[in-house]
């Protein structure tokens, strides 16, 4: 029995969940397929920041997280209050931190780009791997604005960075 503490979870309206092979190609086929998505199920407003999400998440997936031969999964849901952008790997000894990249360096922004643009995010170990996930919190109404958020510390779960 559920004490009226616990929180459950909220009832899912709409999913998606696709399983990539660990390409660039497939970068960018995540980032299209959860802009289309986010705009039909009724949130254009949130189809940039959904698939800037993806992208980072899957780019991450890519470059720290694949093995030759296993998939990645991008898993968008949405609920009456939430769309989650998950993406999972198989690599859940490589766990993602924030860190600050040097002016001259590539790589290494993008969960400071997560961090700014979802409302919440965080880290799940899998019992294979590791699913890092992003929320964006459904505004809707002139009182509650779209656009840039205030930088996060850090995830919903302690990890130490790569």
């Amino acid at each position: 029995m559920t004490s009226a503490r616990e929180k459950l979870p909220a009832p899912v309206l709409r999913e998606d969940r696709i399983d990539f092979a660990p390409t660039a190609r497939s970068v960018s086929f995540s980032r299209r397929r959860t802009a289309r998505l986010v705009r039909e199920w009724g949130y254009p407003g949130l189809a940039g920041d959904a698939a800037l999400l993806v992208s980072e998440l899957a780019t991450n997936a890519l470059l720290h997280g694949a093995i030759r031969g296993r998939l990645f999964r991008v898993h968008l849901t949405l609920s009456a209050a939430t769309l989650r952008i998950a993406v999972s790997d198989p690599r859940g000894e490589r766990l993602p931190g924030l860190r600050e990249a040097a002016d001259d360096e590539c790589y290494g922004r993008g969960l400071v780009i997560v961090a700014r643009i979802a409302d919440r995010w965080g880290i799940e170990p899998r019992t294979v791997g590791k699913t890092v996930f992003a929320e964006l919190a459904l505004r809707q109404g002139p009182d509650m604005p779209m656009g840039p958020r205030e930088l996060r510390a850090g995830p919903s779960r302690t990890a130490t960075p790569r």
